[in-house]
């Protein structure tokens, strides 16, 4: 097991090459969608909840159907833009949490279950009220600290709401993650609003969500400028005259600005009590600096034991802190 952490450029454990068949970001993303295994055996199966919320509107949280062993975590999945519990990312971890025997749920953000929330708002990048809301109730009903797992836009929310939350958030989840996401949502705007991608994914994505958008207006007329929504042929275009307005924000820049959780990473914070300190601080040793040939630094654990996970936090913590200007590090395990 190895951790490489890198403050300047990403960083790319030296042992870990993407496939030589499926060269390019492009094919990377695109192929796991359309053509990856999700799962083994039979396709997982879910229990629907509606849930109503405080604002008189629903969500709906779908569940694994197979029982989670005693005592076992629940694994919460918040997906991505326009993603559900079909996506091929969240059939792919439950079929993880039922090998693991683990629970497994899936929250929707509003309108993306299947049926059109009643409300006259929907979902965004910074909704962490929302993801707060959502974990303290799955938290309420599991009666033990949660697992939560945030893809792109999921994961960017889920990141803002530990932000908000600070030293609290220990007491609703015991780890989270956020996979894929547009941390910093004005440099993902520009680059998905560009060259290929704005064929590729602007199109992709606006082919549900202007629909849903009008629908949503058919449902409340007047909500926003419906002309201008036709007109949108980009999520800068879509979010500036639908998602900000509707969740108040002045405008696209107000939005994408506010509801980044790359400004805040810092205020996410862990317990100040660790248990099993001695142990851990035995498995730390066990690990080892190098210097790769990208000039990343790697920590490497000569064999794996029980608390590798926990270990690599520690890791990561005092790389940190003794690199005060490292903003953030991208890992690979």
């Amino acid at each position: 097991m190895s951790v490489v952490l890198g403050p300047v450029a990403p960083a790319v454990a030296d042992d870990w090459p993407a496939p030589a068949w499926l060269p390019g970001g492009h094919a990377q993303t695109i192929w796991p969608a359309l053509c990856a295994r999700r799962y083994d055996g039979a396709a997982p199966r879910f229990v629907r909840e509606r849930w109503d919320t405080p604002d008189g509107d629903f969500v709906d949280v779908d569940r694994l159907a197979e029982p989670a062993a005693p005592g076992a975590p629940l694994l919460v999945l918040f997906h991505g833009l326009e993603g559900s519990s079909a996506s091929h990312y969240a059939q792919a971890f439950a079929h993880t949490a039922r090998r693991l025997g683990w629970g497994f749920a899936v929250p929707h953000f509003r309108g993306c279950s299947g049926e059109l929330n009643r409300a006259p708002r929907a979902y965004h990048s910074g909704d962490f009220e929302e993801i707060g809301w959502m974990l303290e109730r799955l938290r309420a009903g599991h009666g033990a600290p949660l697992l939560a797992v945030g893809i792109s836009l999921g994961g960017n929310a889920l990141l803002r709401w530990a932000e908000e939350a600070e030293t609290r958030a220990a007491h609703t989840v015991r780890a989270v993650a956020a996979v894929s996401s547009p941390i910093d949502l004005a440099a993902g705007g520009d680059a998905i609003c560009r060259g290929l991608n704005r064929q590729l994914y602007n199109r992709m994505f606006l082919r549900s969500m202007k629909p849903k958008a009008l629908a949503k207006w058919d449902q409340h007329p007047g909500l926003f400028d419906r002309a201008r929504l036709v007109a949108a042929r980009d999520l800068r275009e879509f979010d500036d005259v639908f998602t900000a307005p509707l969740h108040g924000f002045r405008d696209v820049a107000d939005y994408w600005a506010r509801a980044s959780s790359q400004p805040q990473l810092r205020r996410i914070r862990i317990p100040a009590s660790l248990p099993l300190a001695g142990e851990l601080a035995q498995e730390l040793e066990a690990f080892r600096v190098k210097v790769t040939a990208s000039r990343n630094e790697a920590f490497e654990a000569w064999r794996e034991r029980d608390h590798d996970d926990l270990v690599v936090a520690l890791a990561l913590a005092l790389y940190l802190a003794q690199r005060p200007e490292a903003v953030f590090a991208v890992i690979e395990v």
